[in-house]
């Protein structure tokens, strides 16, 4: 390998792990945001479950 054949491999994986550096936060930060939107998705969908004050008619916020 002559010099010029490592310098050019050298900046080509300089390159290469600075585009990753770049792009893999912004993937796992979609993906995180998509998470969210579909577990608030399927939180809006569920019915509401009453709970046990409300039930037994002691409702904390009435007083």
């Amino acid at each position: 390998m002559s010099y010029l054949e490592y310098v050019v491999a050298a900046y080509a994986v300089f390159v290469l792990v600075l585009a990753w550096d770049y792009l893999a936060p912004r993937l796992q930060i979609r993906q995180q945001l998509r998470t969210a939107r579909l577990r608030a998705a399927r939180a809006a969908a569920r019915p509401a479950v009453p709970t046990l004050e409300r039930v037994a008619g002691h409702d904390r916020n009435a007083m």
